[in-house]
């Protein structure tokens, strides 16, 4: 069975473990989290990852914070930036030494030593002199970087001789106070040029502490899951533009992290080799990976995920309004990226292993005798039949299927333990249960819980490392189908049978705006303001409900009572 890419095992038990981000390790020590999950169960290795990456993420969030305040380092700066920072220490260190040793003038400079400095940053030393003289330095500088160049190479070198040059601009203007003129300022054109270092965000007012505050208000009733990934996408932008405060958010920075995200590799947090690198180092390395880039529909919802929380920083008032309008990717909306299966499709898929008999609960891509009766048989055929998101369905608890008035329902609600979540609160509504699913034997499955006495519907369905629902076995889907040749390149997934849900509706003449609410689609109206009663009366969902059919498919042979 496939592992998840921070889940390892050591002999038959499994650990958690996370790349110390490049930047930190040398702060740390290590360059590696590892903990036993003390299981040698992998489903259940992975429900217990969570949380331990969960509180990895708040400790490095921590070390970055104390990083910064340690070094004063809030953001990645330039050569320039460097040495003028240098510089201004060594001179704040000058005038501290003057009021406490009346002494310190009459030492004088050590013309030789201030001479090194200037062949130094004229290239006029060799790669051991440097070392000698600012080898240090260098290296403090490129690990709060997060550079790792080793001594000789051209970054090394231009850090070193950049060095150089405000050592020994702050020994001229020491020799310059020694002889009473302390007016002096420097002249070396790296210093002349360095930009102001950005503003450093005020307690409670950095972009991740602000986010987490926006979180929890959760004025929009957004799901867990949609926040949790928000917070990623919305990280991956503080940690670029370097712990500005939110209130410095502008369009530069939002243009320059785009720009960024056009070349940004898919799945790039699950790739080994870019494992505790920045977002720019990951860009760079993977010149030579060669991985495809993100799509422009994933650039919009990494936009989108910063928009949201800027539409929230702008009601606040920390910004003036939202830098994120108008940087979306413009989408040809006729080339849909997700297509609904066909007859044939569905034909061959409800046909094959999964459904008919696999080799065992591993390996159900292999026909056989055993018989998958869990989440992965029914997820297909509930969306298939209700138009339900795959997490709406997997995490059902027993006492949501029930029957109403005459009619089975399925309540897709947060109501109950265990954490369920919707899309948005006008996810949660009631869906008829299709006559199809009965035949097929979904009540009877749903019986049969109930009588073992199970609170959720699919105990087996998992959240991943990041919380979301069956996201594990949504991608094993997708994989699954091109085993069985239904699918070729893109365009075919779980969510398929949700867009073939919708064209059935269609074909029975009904509205969008008519079954939008049926499918946990919430439109906004003047109308929806008056009144109390939900949108379709129950009678009116199971009409739809019975109206959706698919001509051709085949499901006779899947008709008999769950086991």
């Amino acid at each position: 069975m496939a592992q998840t890419s921070h889940i390892k095992r050591r002999g038959s038990t499994y650990y958690a473990q996370v790349a110390v981000p490049l930047d930190l390790q040398p702060i740390m020590n290590r360059k590696t989290m590892d903990r036993s999950l003390r299981t040698k169960d992998p489903r259940e290795a992975k429900r217990l990852v969570r949380p331990v990456l969960d509180e990895w993420d708040r400790l490095f969030d921590e070390a970055h914070r104390q990083a910064a305040i340690a070094i004063g380092l809030r953001r990645p700066l330039s050569v320039a930036q460097i040495a003028m920072r240098d510089y201004k220490s060594q001179i704040a260190f000058d005038a501290e030494i003057r009021e406490t040793d009346h002494r310190y003038a009459q030492m004088g400079v050590d013309y030789d030593e201030a001479r090194r400095f200037r062949d130094g940053y004229s290239g006029l030393l060799s790669d051991d002199q440097l070392d000698e003289i600012v080898g240090a330095r260098v290296s403090r500088h490129m690990a709060a970087l997060g550079q790792r160049s080793p001594k000789g190479s051209a970054e090394w070198r231009t850090i070193a001789q950049a060095l150089c040059a405000s050592t020994y601009e702050a020994r001229t203007r020491q020799d310059e106070r020694d002889g009473g003129d302390f007016s002096g300022t420097p002249t070396h054109p790296i210093l002349i040029n360095a930009e102001p270092e950005p503003e450093a965000p005020k307690a409670g007012e950095g972009i991740i502490e602000l986010y987490d505050r926006y979180a929890r208000e959760n004025a929009k009733g957004i799901s867990q899951d949609t926040l949790t990934q928000a917070r990623r996408d919305v990280k991956l932008f503080a940690d670029t533009a370097g712990g500005i405060p939110a209130s410095k958010i502008d369009k530069k920075s939002v243009r320059d992290w785009k720009a960024l995200l056009m070349d940004y590799p898919v799945k790039a947090a699950e790739i080994t080799a870019f494992r505790g690198m920045t977002m720019k180092q990951i860009i760079k390395a993977n010149v030579a990976i060669k991985k495809p880039a993100i799509t422009d529909r994933t650039v919009n919802r990494y936009l989108s995920s910063l928009g949201a929380f800027c539409d929230w920083l702008a009601h606040n008032e920390y910004l003036d309004r939202n830098p994120v309008d108008g940087f979306s990717q413009k989408i040809d909306k006729t080339k849909r990226s997700q297509k609904p299966f066909s007859v044939d499709q569905m034909n061959t898929l409800f046909a094959s292993p999964l459904f008919t008999g696999c080799r065992n609960d591993d390996d159900w891509h292999e026909p056989g005798n055993y018989q998958i009766r869990d989440h992965r048989y029914w997820l297909p055929l509930i969306m298939l039949y209700s138009g339900a998101r795959p997490a709406e369905i997997a995490q059902l608890h027993v006492e949501d299927v029930r029957e109403h008035h005459g009619s089975w329902i399925i309540h897709i609600t947060t109501e109950g333990d265990g954490g369920k979540s919707t899309k948005t609160k006008g996810s949660m509504r009631v869906v008829p249960i299709h006559p199809e699913l009965v035949a097929v034997g979904f009540v009877a499955y749903c019986e049969a819980m109930k009588a073992r006495g199970e609170t959720r519907l699919f105990p087996d369905a998992k959240r991943n490392q990041r919380g979301q629902m069956v996201a594990d076995f949504s991608r094993d889907f997708g994989r699954y189908l091109t085993r069985i040749a239904v699918k070729v390149g893109r365009g075919l997934s779980l969510y398929s049978f949700r867009h073939g849900f919708v064209d059935a509706l269609r074909r029975a003449e009904y509205l969008d705006e008519q079954f939008g609410f049926l499918i946990g689609h919430k439109a906004h109206s003047m109308t929806e303001q008056y009144g109390t009663l939900p949108q379709g009366m129950l009678r009116q969902r199971v009409e739809m409900i019975e109206t959706v059919t698919y001509p051709g498919l085949e499901l006779k042979h899947l008709c008999h009572s769950a086991s």
